[in-house]
């Protein structure tokens, strides 16, 4: 009866263990399958660390947004993100709507006038 009961125990364990590991590896192709990782690189009209911060806080709370990092000497973000999710024109739209342009998408007007003055463009303001 002992051994039966190990048997019984044995099974039902490698069963369950079965099953996991089949379900994780559909879960796991599933999403492999529906992840599309790109990168784009968008030169912005940032100026300083706090704009740094905000870009990059805005860009990373997006959908699909896996990592956004600017380089304030170039001014130039680079963002790594899932295409099924979103798009380099979302990322665009989202940084000119803070108040920077972005590539050839001009900063939105009124976003841009209630940045910090260090912020703003030092060429000329808007």
């Amino acid at each position: 009866m002992k051994t039966f009961k190990t048997i019984a125990v044995l099974a039902f364990i490698f069963v369950m263990t079965a099953t996991v590991k089949i379900s994780a590896q559909t879960a796991t192709s599933t999403t492999d399958n529906q992840t599309v990782q790109s990168e784009v690189k968008i030169k912005t009209s940032a100026q300083c660390d706090d704009c740094k911060g905000r870009i990059e806080k805005k860009v990373r709370e997006m959908k699909g947004v896996s990592k956004a990092d600017l380089d304030l000497d170039s001014k130039v973000l680079t963002v790594e993100y899932d295409a099924t999710k979103t798009t380099p024109e979302k990322i665009r739209m989202v940084i000119a709507s803070i108040g920077y342009d972005a590539d050839d998408v001009k900063a939105n007007e009124h976003a841009y006038k209630a940045l910090p003055k260090c912020c703003q463009k030092k060429e000329t303001a808007q």
